[in-house]
């Protein structure tokens, strides 16, 4: 992206010039040589209004993306264990490892920040791919797995694949992240002990690109155990029993764009309200997190790169 952004910067500059020269022009009456001031105000019009257009989109394309954060959530679930009130939950979902400003630094810059949170445990919720386009390209999952493994969490670290991940080679991925520690819960679950308390991790299939097999997966955990269950694609959430109290998501980026006045112009979601952040339908709860990468188009505005640090009481 450097070059890009050497030219943007350039332009911007340009930009700022042009202005500063308009401003500076003083106006004058017809016949004394000057330009008039409705003249100058329209040239002045004519130069900011560029110059915000050209500002909006370096921000959104080139500043915005390769920004990350911290973002502290807590959830309130009714009838939650008091053994394990204040669970702290880091999740990170939707790297794109190859997309723009996803590279080994940005990767470093995960784990870092991931592990000065000191969560008590780590979801990674998919799309760790990229496609070969004009403005990303295929990483290999043995480099983003190897970077991932340096994850530190006493209650461990767990994943689901996405989408993307699938249209590259879901196989090929499970093996790369589970070589480096990090098990992948497809449509399986695992028993997690806490203060002397056990819940367990559902993983749940991707909803685009593999079959549905919720109920029995759901299944496979003993009954009256305290469920916390994880996903891709956040449009399944209507589709979970009761005994699932929260679902954890990724996989709408929020829609990396996020208008004033206007909202989210394109949600890769049958369900609006499942953008992003915490949601509470029909007695039980979802969270969705923005994610890290993009997908599609490389930009985000108002829709910040995130690592949730959810907290559950």
């Amino acid at each position: 992206m450097t070059i890009p952004f050497v030219i943007a910067v350039a332009v911007l500059l340009g930009l700022l010039l042009f202005l500063f020269h308009e401003v500076r022009r003083s106006p004058g009456e017809h016949g004394s040589g000057r330009t008039p001031r409705w003249k100058k105000s329209l040239r002045v019009a004519a130069a900011v209004i560029p110059l915000v257009l050209f500002g909006l989109a370096f921000w959104a394309f080139l500043i915005e993306p390769d920004r990350l954060i911290v973002h502290p959530e807590t959830i309130q679930i009714d009838n939650w264990p008091k053994e394990l009130s204040g669970l702290r939950i880091a999740v990170i979902s939707d790297i794109h490892t190859g997309g723009p400003f996803i590279n080994d630094r940005k990767l470093q810059q995960i784990v870092a920040t991931t592990n000065a949170l000191s969560p008590d445990l780590i979801i990674l919720l998919g799309d760790y791919m990229s496609p070969n386009s004009w403005h990303s390209h295929r990483v290999e999952p043995e480099v983003t797995a190897a970077a991932l493994k340096s994850l530190q969490a006493p209650l461990g670290v767990y994943s689901v694949l996405g989408n993307h991940d699938w249209w590259y080679n879901g196989e090929k991925v499970r093996r790369a992240f589970e070589q480096n520690g990090i098990p992948i819960l497809e449509d399986e679950a695992a028993e997690v002990r806490w203060h002397d308390k056990s819940f367990w991790l559902v993983g749940l299939a991707d909803l685009w690109t593999r079959p549905q097999h919720i109920s029995p997966t759901i299944a496979k955990v003993p009954a009256g155990s305290t469920i916390i269950a994880l996903t891709h694609n956040p449009d399944i959430f209507p589709h979970l029993p009761q005994s699932v109290p929260l679902l954890i998501a990724g996989h709408t980026h929020g829609g990396q764009v996020n208008l004033p006045l206007i909202g989210t112009p394109i949600i890769p979601s049958a369900f609006p309200q499942y953008t992003s952040g915490h949601v509470f339908e029909n007695g039980h709860h979802l969270f969705v997190t923005t994610g890290i990468g993009t997908s599609i188009l490389p930009v985000r505005f108002r829709v910040t790169p995130e690592i949730v640090m959810l907290t559950i009481n």
